[in-house]
């Protein structure tokens, strides 16, 4: 009797001592995935840079993005990206609502306000490193000014990693970003 307690002391400390390291482990594996490579973006995240295009607006857009961003998509529908692939410190709409506000600004060659005031621009977006609630968006309306372009917001449920498609007359341009605090 004496031997089977002593066994069973010496398995249950196994056992608590195998279970800690276990979950030791996965602490090291969950934070090596989360390692941070810059501008609060982990490196498991894949966000779309400067480097994934070369795209330049048509003549009449502006050339050059403002400092900190660059255009990404065609001339058939493009945006502005920020340079380091993280939206961060995004305010929430209201202050009761929990989700997080980015507004975003398309333009499109030939758009014309005076025929579609209201632009059949259309965003989804979806979680990519972990379950979430669909990212929101606010219809497209205009800004007039010469060239016009669609602006619109977006509202993420949670911070994340978040691949986004603008639509617009059958032509999809798809980027990833972080969304961080």
């Amino acid at each position: 009797m004496r031997s089977r307690r002593l066994f069973c002391r010496i398995a249950l400390i196994g056992f608590v001592f195998s279970t800690a390291v276990y979950a030791e482990a996965q602490q090291l594996e969950h934070a090596a995935r989360m390692t941070v490579v810059s501008d609060g973006v982990p490196e498991s995240c894949s966000v779309t840079k400067p480097s994934d295009t070369s795209f330049v607006p048509p003549h009449g857009y502006l050339a050059q993005a403002p400092n900190g961003y660059f255009w990404f998509g065609t001339d058939e529908l493009w945006t502005m990206l920020p340079e380091s692939g993280a939206w961060t410190g995004l305010p929430h709409y209201t202050p009761t609502d929990p989700t997080f506000r980015q507004k975003m600004v398309w333009w499109r060659q030939g758009y014309d306000w005076h025929t579609e005031p209201w632009p059949k621009l259309t965003l989804t977006g979806r979680r990519l490193d972990a379950p979430s609630p669909p990212m929101l968006s606010d219809r497209a309306s205009n800004v007039v000014s010469r060239p016009a372009y669609m602006m619109t917001a977006v509202n993420f449920p949670t911070l994340g990693c978040w691949e986004i498609t603008g639509s617009y007359e059958g032509h999809d341009v798809t980027f990833v970003v972080w969304v961080g605090p």
